[in-house]
C-alpha cells in the first residue's frame, strides 16, 4: 500500500482522502484503519519528513480501541496521535486532543496540522482568552487541540449560556490525551470552578490572620514521649510536687479532665495541659484541628476582639462562619509554603502545580484558603467566591463517548484507569532498546550531606563533560541548590515556575556537554533533551561532533534531590534521559529529612538506628530494606491518593447525575419551540401544588385553610381574587373549584399580555427560566457543599455517610426543582413591562457570570401599574397579539406528538 500512495500526486492524496471519508458514514471505522493510517504516514513524510515507526503504529490502534498507550519519552507520542486522529474525525464527529498547557496545544496543532489539512481536514487551537466567536469557529474544525482546562470550562460555559447560539463546544465524540496520567490522576482531585461573586468580609481574613498568630501548634515531646507521661508531669507540676511521678501518670491516664481543672487552679496556661497545643495539623490531608483547649482559647480571642458577643459562644449558628476562617489561616501559616504551594507575583498569590512545577495563573484555592494565604502574605485581598459551575475532570472525560491517552508511565496507575475511567493500559515497546543506567539510591542522614554529595556527583560529571538534569519537588529547593552551585562557581539554569518563559531555550541548551540544569518537576515540559543541543542551534557536522562527545561522556545524567510521594513522577523525570536508545543514567539522592520520610516513615528510629551504627552525616548507605520503607511509603501515599480520588468521585457522582438533569433542561430551554406551552404546564403544576397544601383532599372542609389559600394565590400571581365565590356552590367537587382558579391564573396572564408580540413573550419567558434555573441551581451547589463537608457526622448515629448524601441531596434537589417552577411562574406574573424600546430590554443584555448575582424576583415594578405605561415607539408597528394558535393541550391529555404518552411525561415535561 505505501508504494501505491507514494506514487500519487498531492491532489491525488486528497482525493483519496475524499473517498475514504465518504466510506466511513456507511462502513465500520475499524474496516478503514489500514488505508487511513497508511494515508497518514504518507502525508507524514511528505510534510513533515517523518515516517511512523511500527511501535507507533501499534500505539495509534491503541488509542483508537479506546485504551491509553504507554509510550517511553521520546518515541514521538505526538505523531502516534495524528492516524487515531484523522480516522475518527473521517465520520463527522470532531476529534479533540487534549494537552496539559497552550503553548504544546499551540505547537501541535501547528505542527502536525500540516499532515491534516493535506488530507483534506481542518485543524484548530481553543486557548484561553479567545472570544466567543473565536471559539464558535474553531470548534467546526475536524480536529481541535486545546487544554484539559480549556475544554472543562468550555462545557461549563456552554451550560451557562443564556442563547442556544452562545454555545460552542457541541458533542463530545472522541478525545486523545496527552499526559493522561497527569490530566486524570494527579488534577482529579482539583474540580474546575466558575465562579461569581459572594458576600464575604475581606476585612475578617484580616482580622482572622492576626488571631491564628496567638494560638500554640502542639509539638510532641523530644523522642514522642508518650502523652501522659506528659500530662503526668503536667500534674506533679499543678501540685506542685506533692506526688511522684509514677502516681500523677496512672491518675492522669484515669482522670484527665481532673488533671485540667487542677491544672487551671494552679493557674497553669491552658495551652500546656494535657496536649500542650491549642490546635493540631495533618501534613498528609494539609488540614489542622483546634484541640478542645483551642476552641476554648479562640472562642476568649474572639470575644476580647469583638467578633462573638458575651453571651454567645463559638458553635452558635451565627459564629460558626469564625470557624472556618480560623481553619483557613491556620492551614495558610502552617501548611501552605511560599515557593512551594505558591509564589508571591505582581502582588497577587499564584498557586504553584504541584505536578508540573508549572504556576497557575487565574486558578484560586477554595473555602476561602486563599484569601487567608493573601492575608498572610499581606497583599490584596481579593473576595471569596461562590461557585456558579462546576466539574471534576473525572465526570467531565467520562462524557465522551470514546477516550483514550498517551503517557510515559501509566503501567503504576492501571488499576485506577481500569477502575474509574474503563481505560486499559497498553504498554507499548520502545523503537531502540533501552541503554539508560538507574543506579540505587544513596541515603545520607541529613540534608546537608545529602546535597554536599550531589555537588560532588555534579563537578564529577562537568569534569567528563556530561550534561546533567537535576530534579527538585519545589522551588524553594531549587532556588536552594542554585544558590550552593553559584557559590561553588559552577554555570547552571534553573527551570521552575519563576523562570517558565526561558523554557524552550533552557530545554535547547539541557543537552550540551558539562550543561548543568534544575528543573522542578519534568511533567508536562512536552520538550525532548537532545543530546548535544538542538540542531538548529549549530552546523550539522559540528552537532554530530558534540552529539558524539556528550554520547561518549555517558549521556544526560538524572540526579533526583528527593522521591515525589508517587513513583510515577519519579519515572518521568528518569525517562528525560535515554530517549531513542541514547546512553543515560539516574541517581535519586535521599536523606532521613525529606518530606517523603518525615510524613510517612519513620525516619526518627531509623536515624537511631544509623547513628548508633556510627554512620557519618556525609556518609552515604545503599540498602534493600531503605529501598523497600521507601517504597512502602511511595506506595501509602499513592494508596491514600487513590482513596481520596476514588471518595472525591463518589461524592461528586451524585452532584454529577443532578448536573445532567439540570443541564439538559437548560439545553431543553434554550431550545424549544413553543416554550410558552412548557410555561402553561408548570402554572398548572404550581396552582395545583399550592392548593393542595392548603385544601388537602384527605382532610375534612374544619381542616381547610381557605384565608391563607386567597393571600397566597392573590400574592403569587398578582390577583383580587375572592375563594368564597368558587367554594360557595355545594355541587362543585374540589377538582372543578382548582381547575377554575387555574384557569383564571392563566387569563390574567394572557390579559396581561395581550399588547405583547408572541416572539417577545416567549423571548422573556425562555430568560427568566434561565435565570432562575442557574440561581437555583447555584444556591443547591452551596447546598451540597454544606451538606458533604458534615456528612460525616452521620457515622456517629451508625449511618452511612455516603447513602445519607445520597438521600438528603436527592430530596434537595427535588425542593430545588419544585422552588425554581414556583418562582419562575411568580416572577412571571409579577413582572411590569415599562421600556419605551425592545432593543434595550434586558432580554437583549449579554449575561455575565460575575452578574448573576443581581437577578431579582422582578424587572421593573410589581402590579397594579397602569396599562399606559405598556408603550413602544410609534414609528414601530403594532404588534401580533399574543393568542394560542392551537388549542391548548391538558397535562394529562396525550401529547400531539403521537407518542402515546401524557403532554406532562412528554413535550410538557420539564
Amino acid at each position: 500500500m505505501e508504494a501505491t500512495l507514494e506514487s500519487l500526486s498531492d491532489d491525488e492524496l486528497v482525493n483519496k482522502s475524499n473517498h475514504l471519508r465518504s466510506q466511513a458514514t456507511e462502513k465500520n471505522l475499524d474496516d478503514l484503519l489500514p488505508e487511513a493510517f497508511a494515508l497518514v504516514r504518507e502525508s507524514s513524510k511528505r510534510k513533515l519528513g517523518l515516517r511512523h515507526f511500527d511501535v507507533q503504529i501499534m500505539g495509534a490502534i491503541a488509542l483508537h480501541e479506546g485504551n491509553i498507550s504507554e509510550m517511553r519519552t521520546g518515541e514521538g507520542k505526538t505523531l502516534v496521535a495524528t492516524m487515531p486522529a484523522y480516522l475518527n474525525a473521517l465520520a463527522g464527529n470532531a476529534v479533540h486532543i487534549v494537552t496539559v498547557n497552550d503553548y504544546l496545544a499551540s505547537r501541535d496543532a501547528s505542527w502536525m496540522g500540516e499532515v491534516y489539512q493535506a488530507l483534506g481536514l481542518t485543524v484548530s487551537v481553543i486557548k484561553a482568552g479567545m472570544t466567543l466567536e473565536e471559539k464558535r469557529i474553531a470548534y467546526q474544525a475536524d480536529i481541535i487541540y486545546g487544554t484539559n482546562n480549556e475544554f472543562g470550562f468550555d462545557y461549563l460555559r456552554d451550560n451557562l449560556a443564556q442563547r442556544s447560539q452562545d454555545q460552542v463546544q457541541g458533542n463530545l465524540n472522541f478525545a486523545i490525551i496527552d499526559e493522561v496520567d497527569s490530566i486524570l490522576i494527579d488534577e482529579a482531585r482539583t474540580p474546575l470552578i466558575i465562579s461569581g461573586r459572594s458576600n464575604t468580609q475581606v476585612d475578617l481574613y484580616q482580622k482572622i490572620n492576626s488571631i491564628s498568630g496567638k494560638l500554640k501548634m502542639y509539638s510532641p515531646p523530644e523522642g514522642k514521649q508518650d502523652m501522659d507521661i506528659q500530662a503526668g508531669k503536667v500534674y506533679v507540676v499543678g501540685q506542685e510536687g506533692s506526688m511522684n511521678l509514677e502516681s500523677a501518670v496512672g491518675l492522669a491516664q484515669n482522670n484527665n479532665q481532673h488533671l485540667i481543672e487542677t491544672g487551671k487552679q494552679k493557674g497553669l496556661p491552658l495551652c500546656t495541659l494535657v496536649n500542650a497545643g491549642d490546635f493540631t495539623i495533618d501534613e498528609k490531608t494539609k488540614q489542622a484541628y483546634l484541640t478542645e483547649e483551642g476552641h476554648l482559647l479562640a472562642e476568649e480571642i474572639f470575644k476580647s476582639e469583638g467578633l462573638i458577643k458575651e453571651n454567645e459562644t463559638l458553635y452558635d449558628y451565627q459564629n460558626i462562619r469564625l470557624m472556618h476562617y480560623l481553619a483557613a489561616s491556620l492551614r495558610a501559616h502552617h501548611l501552605f509554603k511560599k515557593e512551594i504551594d505558591y509564589i508571591v507575583s505582581e502582588g497577587e498569590v499564584v498557586i504553584v502545580d504541584e505536578f508540573t512545577g508549572r504556576t497557575m495563573p487565574g486558578r484560586r484555592w477554595s473555602d476561602g484558603l486563599h484569601q487567608a494565604i493573601e492575608a498572610k502574605e499581606k497583599v490584596r485581598i481579593k473576595e471569596e467566591s461562590q461557585t456558579v459551575a462546576s466539574i471534576t475532570f473525572q465526570n467531565y472525560f467520562r462524557m465522551y463517548s470514546k477516550l483514550s491517552g498517551m503517557t510515559g508511565t501509566a503501567d503504576t496507575e492501571a488499576f485506577e484507569f481500569q477502575q474509574i475511567y474503563g481505560l486499559e493500559v497498553i504498554v507499548i515497546p520502545t523503537h531502540n532498546p533501552m541503554v539508560r543506567k538507574d543506579q540505587p539510591d544513596l541515603m545520607y542522614l541529613t540534608q546537608s550531606g545529602k546535597f554536599k554529595a550531589i555537588i560532588d556527583d555534579i563537578k564529577s560529571c562537568i569534569e567528563r563533560k556530561q550534561p546533567v538534569l537535576v530534579g527538585t519537588t519545589s522551588i524553594e529547593s531549587s532556588e536552594f541548590l542554585s544558590s550552593i552551585l553559584t557559590k561553588e562557581g559552577i554555570r547552571h539554569n534553573v527551570l521552575n515556575a519563576k523562570q517558565h518563559e526561558k523554557e524552550a531555550t533552557i530545554i535547547a541548551e539541557a543537552g550540551r556537554p558539562s550543561s548543568v540544569t534544575i528543573a522542578t518537576n519534568m511533567a508536562g515540559r512536552g520538550t525532548d533533551i537532545v543530546l548535544g543541543g538542538k540542531v538548529d542551534d549549530t552546523e550539522d557536522a559540528d552537532w554530530k561532533n558534540i552529539h558524539n562527545q556528550v554520547i561518549d561522556a555517558g549521556g544526560l545524567h538524572i540526579i533526583g534531590t528527593e522521591r515525589h510521594e508517587s513513583r510515577r513522577i519519579d519515572n518521568q523525570l528518569r525517562g528525560r534521559s535515554g530517549r531513542q536508545g541514547d546512553p543515560g543514567s539516574s541517581r535519586f539522592y535521599l536523606s532521613l529529612e525529606d518530606s517523603l520520610m518525615r510524613i510517612f516513615g519513620d525516619p526518627d528510629r531509623t536515624k537511631r538506628l544509623l547513628s548508633g551504627a556510627g554512620m557519618r552525616e556525609d556518609e552515604a548507605i545503599e540498602s534493600k530494606l531503605l529501598t523497600k520503607q521507601i517504597e512502602r511509603a511511595q506506595r501509602k501515599v499513592e494508596a491514600h491518593n487513590f482513596d481520596i480520588r476514588k471518595q472525591l468521585l463518589e461524592f461528586d457522582d451524585v452532584a454529577n447525575e443532578q448536573r445532567k438533569v439540570i443541564y439538559q433542561q437548560r439545553e431543553d430551554i434554550l431550545s424549544f419551540d413553543n416554550i410558552s406551552e412548557i410555561v402553561v404546564g408548570i402554572r398548572e403544576e404550581v396552582v395545583s401544588n399550592i392548593f393542595d397544601e392548603y385544601i388537602p383532599e384527605d382532610k375534612i372542609e374544619a381542616d381547610w385553610d381557605l384565608p391563607s389559600l386567597e393571600q397566597v394565590i392573590n400574592n403569587e400571581f398578582n390577583l383580587s381574587l375572592s375563594l368564597d365565590d368558587y367554594f360557595s356552590s355545594q355541587n362543585k367537587k374540589l377538582i372543578e373549584i382548582k381547575e377554575e382558579i387555574i384557569e383564571e391564573v392563566e387569563l390574567s396572564y394572557i390579559r396581561k399580555c395581550a399588547e405583547l408580540s408572541k416572539e417577545f413573550i416567549e423571548s422573556l419567558e425562555r430568560s427568566i427560566m434561565i435565570q432562575q434555573l442557574d440561581l437555583h441551581w447555584r444556591e443547591h451547589i452551596a447546598a451540597l457543599d454544606a451538606l458533604r463537608q458534615g456528612i460525616h457526622l452521620r457515622g456517629y448515629a451508625q449511618k452511612n455517610p455516603k447513602q445519607e448524601y445520597k438521600r438528603e441531596s436527592f430530596e434537595m434537589f427535588t425542593e430545588m426543582l419544585e422552588s425554581f417552577k414556583k418562582s419562575t411562574i411568580t416572577m412571571l406574573s409579577k413582572v411590569q413591562f415599562r421600556f419605551n424600546d425592545p432593543e434595550q430590554s434586558i432580554l437583549n443584555k449579554p449575561s455575565q457570570t460575575e452578574t448573576l448575582n443581581s437577578v431579582k424576583p422582578e424587572f421593573s415594578g410589581i402590579a397594579n401599574q397602569p396599562k399606559q405605561q405598556i408603550s413602544r415607539r410609534s414609528q414601530q408597528p403594532k404588534p401580533e397579539t399574543f393568542v394560542r394558535d392551537e388549542e391548548k393541550v391538558g397535562r394529562n391529555q396525550p401529547c400531539p406528538c403521537g407518542s402515546g404518552k401524557k403532554f406532562k411525561h412528554c413535550h410538557g415535561k420539564l
